[in-house]
């Protein structure tokens, strides 16, 4: 093998490489279980569920809002922690 065809050889296995771990990316972050986790999402941030007078996604009014929600992985929840306190599993009031 000549020189140009190794560098050409290992340009593809790296392109392919790259495609592969990109393909197989997102297939396993579906897999991982999630939950809903209350009053850590920014304001517009949120996955659904920001209280009356809003539809669903992106629409809570404020940081932290107690009653929208975002998707996280799965015990993670009341560990995160924000200015106005820790995840909750349930709506709280903020």
């Amino acid at each position: 093998m000549n020189t140009k065809s190794v560098v050409n050889f290992a340009g593809l296995a790296l392109t392919a490489g790259i495609a592969a771990g990109l393909a197989a990316t997102p297939a396993a972050a579906q897999k991982q279980p999630m939950e809903k986790c209350y009053g850590v999402a920014k304001a517009g941030k949120n996955d659904c569920a920001a209280g009356p007078g809003t539809s669903c996604a992106g629409t809570s009014t404020r940081d932290y809002q107690g009653d929208a929600w975002k998707l996280v992985p799965k015990g993670s929840c009341e560990d995160i922690e924000t200015p106005k306190g820790n995840g909750s599993l349930k709506p709280v009031k903020r």
